[in-house]
């Protein structure tokens, strides 16, 4: 076994390796590394429920942190893309293809309906990340794209209830529905009660207890307990997790919980991707390679005529718009992979059928960082414009030029009374829960969580800030911290306050020239006092 383990690792390096040269998701790599691992060890997930079972959790943490990111306020400015375009985007994509594999390849109408379904989702993961990066979230088909795919995360949800049902044996439909129903209601009682009385003041008791093991050891046993209290009420792992990663959204925690929890998702995400690509099987891409290659096709042609049609309906989208936006989600993502594996488990798709499926959806999402990146050139190979109408944004980043402050200690609260009287707009950072009570009393634009951690310092957008003030005390912590600026903004934006010039020193070799010594400009007050002619009685 530990073999596998390390073999499966080693695979797995090299093959992101690899891919990352070409810009592939890491997604792929895994998937490839289970094919090979599956075809060397003759290893058959099918029957490995154990497997199956850990894999199941990169889903369930993935969901937890869709969970966590859930914003009423945020659907509200993007309503008409959310909730229009997206619900129309999935219905009308799920009806045409559900009508295709029942009338055209004679599916019975569960397997119809769930491929349907699963082919209707385009990748979260792949697409915001790419268009994070390049900063196109901010133009009007990235805004577009944004909407439709946060549409889709939530239809997930449903979607799984759909195949939980589809997949009880109890024969009486009203019966179904009851206790679906009475599930529901037992399920929002519970977030009721959990999330008025209960959630603040275990966070409460945790972070007084200033253990960073207890504090993700509490994250996990929420996520992990929620998740099997939902499976117990027949629903699925997936939305207990998103329901309580939704509590915790509402809670002054959340960054530093998707913080924390971050590296397990990726983890186990990992091992689900690799227990999908030991599904693969190379006799039948190679029986199928006709079918497949149709299916990859058509399921393009069909978005991209779907998403274009529903965007140009907006007078908000012009044509070149509508085309950038429908290119930039015609792959199939991969929650299709993860309803496709929940189906397959319950027996609602048969494996020839999902192994077709699956082989489409990867060559889907090989291909989607290579359309990505030409966007403007497959839009001028349809329409020839000379003004990009899309480049006049009407959607700008939350917070741009302004200061982040790590760090609420006494020299941070003077820089923020003077960054106050100057008219200057702050984040601060802070991790010790005592400052962190105190700035939220004096009313400062507070986020928890550990400055150390790189998700923290995005929910800051570090990236864009003017200036970022180092005001920590701890010569270790700041060490650190001064460690992960070097990779998330320009040395030159940073200024920090050290005790002595022997941290100076330590820092300029490490590229930092804002740097003020605490005993340095002491020393500077008592001379600039004894010049001024003061006296010191030291009797």
């Amino acid at each position: 076994m530990l073999g596998i383990i390390v073999t499966t690792l080693f695979i797995s390096l090299l093959a992101n390796i690899v891919l990352k040269k070409f810009d592939l998701p890491t997604i792929i790599g895994y998937i490839v590394t289970g094919t090979i691992i599956s075809y060397l060890f003759d290893l058959h997930v099918v029957n490995n429920d154990e497997l199956k079972e850990i894999a199941e959790f990169g889903i369930v943490f993935l969901m937890f942190t869709i969970g966590l990111e859930f914003s009423v306020k945020n659907l509200r400015e993007m309503k008409y893309e959310v909730f229009v375009v997206g619900s129309t985007q999935i219905l009308l994509t799920t009806f045409i293809l559900f009508l295709l594999a029942f009338y055209l390849f004679s599916l019975d109408r569960y397997s119809a309906l769930i491929i349907a379904m699963a082919v209707a989702m385009s990748s979260t993961a792949i697409v915001l990340k790419t268009f994070n990066e390049t900063g196109e979230i901010n133009k009007q088909y990235g805004k577009n794209a944004l909407g439709i795919l946060i549409m889709q995360d939530i239809a997930v949800i449903p979607i799984l209830i759909i195949i939980g049902v589809l997949s009880s044996p109890e024969s009486n439909l009203g019966s179904i529905v009851l206790g679906v129903v009475a599930g529901i209601f037992i399920l929002l009682a519970v977030l009721y009660v959990v999330g008025k009385y209960l959630l603040e003041p275990f966070f409460t008791e945790i972070v007084k207890s200033r253990s960073d093991e207890l504090f993700i050891g509490s994250i996990l046993f929420l996520a992990i307990g929620a998740s099997y209290g939902a499976h117990m009420l027949g629903f699925s792992y997936s939305l207990g997790a998103f329901v309580t990663g939704m509590l915790i959204a509402e809670t002054k925690y959340k960054h530093q919980a998707e913080a924390d929890l971050v590296p397990f998702r990726d983890l186990l995400l990992g091992v689900f991707f690799i227990t999908v690509g030991m599904q693969i099987k190379f006799d039948v891409l190679f029986a199928y390679a006709h079918l497949i290659l149709f299916l990859l096709i058509a399921i393009m042609a069909i978005k991209f005529s779907i998403i274009f049609l529903i965007t140009r309906a907006s007078e908000m989208n012009n044509r070149r718009t509508s085309i950038k936006t429908a290119f930039s989600l015609i792959q199939i993502g991969e929650f299709a992979l993860a309803i496709l594996e929940l189906a397959r488990a319950h027996s609602l798709v048969q494996p020839p059928y999902a192994q077709v499926m699956i082989i489409t959806i990867v060559l889907s999402m090989i291909s989607t960082p290579f359309i990505l990146k030409n966007l403007s050139k497959l839009a001028d190979k349809l329409i020839k414009q000379d003004i990009d109408e899309e480049e006049v944004l009407p959607y700008s980043t939350p917070l741009n030029n302004h200061v982040v402050v790590l760090g609420y200690g006494e020299f941070g609260q003077s820089v923020v009374e003077k960054l106050k009287s100057d008219g200057e707009f702050y984040i601060v950072i802070e991790n010790n829960p005592d400052r962190f009570y105190l700035a939220q009393k004096n009313r400062e634009p507070v986020i928890y969580g550990n400055a150390a951690n790189r998700e923290i310092l995005k929910k800051a957008f570090i990236g864009s800030a003017k200036r970022v003030i180092i005001a920590i005390d701890n010569a270790k912590k700041l060490h650190l911290v001064c460690q992960i600026m070097q990779k998330v903004v320009h040395n030159d934006k940073v200024i920090i306050k050290v005790h002595s010039i022997k941290e100076k020193k330590v820092l300029n070799d490490m590229g930092f020239v804002n740097i003020i010594v605490e005993n340095e400009e002491t020393s500077k007050e008592i001379l600039n006092y004894m010049q001024e002619g003061f006296s010191f009685d030291f009797q």
